[in-house]
């Protein structure tokens, strides 16, 4: 007979039954879990790859003024820096140095010329010769008129006695005094005089006329050799080299009691009270420059504002050199070469969609940029318009108010969407 385990048994006590709210708020738990596991996939299918925020500068697109500008570097140059030169071949006699301070119209330099000073001396005497035959060509004139005066004088006093020896004749021939003969010889020589009186008052305005005329050919010779006379005047007044501004000599390019050839560079003077900056502007920039286009000019942490004077035609190295001409006083304290950047302000376009300027613009070359929504970095088609230091103009892919990660984009690589990390 088999035993039962009857004597083994012990009384178990049955657990209260749970209420209905915990069942609940397990429920809800495990809703939660489950909410964020599909949220962490779901944004795990949505973004090819995730990266924090804080890596990124983020920008929205806003509507207003677009000024398109250049920021460029450049140094101050003299306004005025005129160099000299040795107007003929001659021998050099320096008194200043490279660094003196000279006034405008102090001799810098003399130069020893002996064939331009005996070519003076020579001229001179050739101008006393013409002038002496000028007078001498006056009086001659003079004599000329004096003399054809008197013969016509002459000529008409003579008609006058002929006249009146007519007059008589035939008075005398009307009462029977003279033969009829007398009176044709008193005709006769009435008419002669007649004609001797008409070519003399001819003669004598001929003789006038070309007693004018030599006398003004001997004065126009004089006045050519005057002419030439002030002119080597002029040329040896040159030899004493003057400075034609107020400064500074900078440079000297020969030496003391050198013999330099006609139009050689003696020296260069520079004038420090009125400096300009010369800016290098990349090529780029070059067919947007135009004389008198407002720079701002930055000296350290001061601001000048000046205007574009002169843009060179010729292109160096990718470069233009530009020239700006400041407003007023040139600011207080800026050297000869120092260096300063500038902001060439080009052109302002208003009420333009506009987004701060990035490396997303060289990135891709302005054709995409990445646009952030709900967390999520997509990669969007655009096409930029005008271009400034700051901001870049949007002409077509986005919206106002739309958020585009304009630095650190470099990291997302080739992928279509990047979940940021916030």
């Amino acid at each position: 007979m088999i035993r039962d385990t009857a004597a083994q048994d012990r009384r178990i006590d049955t657990a209260p039954r749970r209420p209905l709210w915990h069942w609940l708020l397990g429920a809800g738990l495990l809703l939660a879990v489950a909410m964020l596991l599909f949220s962490g996939v779901g944004g795990w299918l949505s973004g090819e790859r995730s990266i924090s925020a804080s890596r990124l500068r983020i920008a929205t697109v806003e509507r207003g003024t677009l000024v398109r500008d250049a920021v460029v570097n450049g140094r101050a140059v003299a306004a005025v820096s005129p160099t000299v030169y040795a107007p003929v071949a001659a021998t050099v006699e320096l008194l200043h140095q490279a660094g003196d301070r000279v006034q405008r119209d102090d001799v810098l330099a003399r130069l020893d010329s002996p064939e331009l000073t005996n070519e003076l001396a020579r001229e001179r005497s050739t101008l006393d010769q013409l002038a002496a035959a000028a007078g001498r060509a006056e009086i001659m004139a003079r004599q000329a008129k004096l003399e054809a005066r008197r013969e016509a004088d002459e000529a008409a006093i003579a008609l006058t006695a002929a006249e009146r020896d007519l007059q008589r004749t035939q008075r005398g021939f009307e009462l029977g005094a003279l033969p009829q003969i007398d009176v044709l010889r008193a005709e006769d020589a009435k008419k002669s005089a007649e004609i001797r009186n008409r070519n003399a008052a001819s003669q004598l305005t001929l003789s006038n006329q070309s007693s004018d005329f030599d006398l003004e050919t001997q004065q126009k010779l004089a006045e050519r050799q005057r002419l030439l006379v002030t002119d080597l005047e002029r040329r040896v007044a040159d030899l004493e080299v003057r400075a034609p501004v107020d400064g500074i000599i900078g440079t000297v390019a020969v030496t003391d009691r050198a013999r330099v050839a006609a139009n050689s560079p003696l020296m260069t003077l520079v004038d420090l009270s009125r400096l300009e900056v010369e800016l290098t502007v990349p090529e780029s920039y070059a067919d947007d420059l135009g004389i008198g286009m407002t720079a701002e000019v930055s000296i350290g942490t001061e601001r000048a504002n000046g205007q574009l004077s002169s843009i060179s035609p010729e292109v160096v190295n990718g470069q233009v050199l530009a020239r700006v001409r400041f407003d007023g006083e040139q600011p207080p304290g800026l050297r000869q070469n120092q260096r300063v950047s500038a902001r060439v302000l080009i052109e302002e376009r208003p009420d333009v969609l506009m987004l701060a300027r990035g490396p997303f613009v060289e990135q891709g070359s302005g054709r995409y940029a990445w646009r952030v929504e709900d967390g999520i970095a997509s990669r969007q088609n655009i096409r930029l318009g005008a271009t400034s230091a700051q901001a870049v103009e949007v002409l077509d892919g986005l919206s106002l108010g739309d958020e585009v990660v304009v630095s650190g984009a470099d990291t997302f690589g080739d992928a279509e969407n990047v979940r940021i990390n916030y």
